[in-house]
């Protein structure tokens, strides 16, 4: 039995492969993506295009699943994003929460904001080095 933690790992797989087909059928054809830094994309074939758009942006582009709690019906994820811009490698860190039906991803909404010209800045006014954050390494 698929989990959605399989769901969404497969999903970051399609991601990391740049092919905007790959990434629409891991959504419902009216799904929603709600997003801090843009705003929505509706539609499986519009996520599909915005990240093929978003590996080709961030050179070799890959996202890798953290940490997954899921429910019946939904999953809350942490994340780790790493790519190139201008040379230089970055790493971003988010988390997000997921909504699925009939076993595809029908919403995500996207929680982390981050300067698009500094990307390996990091997160704008998260508490980086506090216990309790992502980035601690007490």
């Amino acid at each position: 039995m698929t989990t959605h933690a399989d769901q969404i790992r497969s999903y970051f797989e399609a991601c990391s492969s740049g092919s905007s087909e790959a990434v629409a059928m891991h959504f419902t054809e009216d799904a929603v993506i709600y997003d801090t830094n843009h705003s929505p994309i509706v539609n499986s074939k519009a996520i599909g295009k915005f990240w093929s758009q978003m590996h080709t942006k961030w050179v070799g582009a890959t996202w890798i699943v953290e940490r997954v709690i899921e429910t019946s019906d939904s999953a809350a994820i942490e994340w780790v994003m790493e790519g190139e811009v201008l040379g230089q490698r970055f790493q971003i860190r988010g988390s997000e929460h997921y909504e699925f039906e009939d076993g595809l991803i029908a919403e995500i909404r996207q929680y982390w904001t981050f300067d698009p010209e500094s990307p390996g800045g990091g997160l704008i006014k998260y508490a980086y080095g506090e216990p309790g954050h992502l980035g601690f390494d007490g």
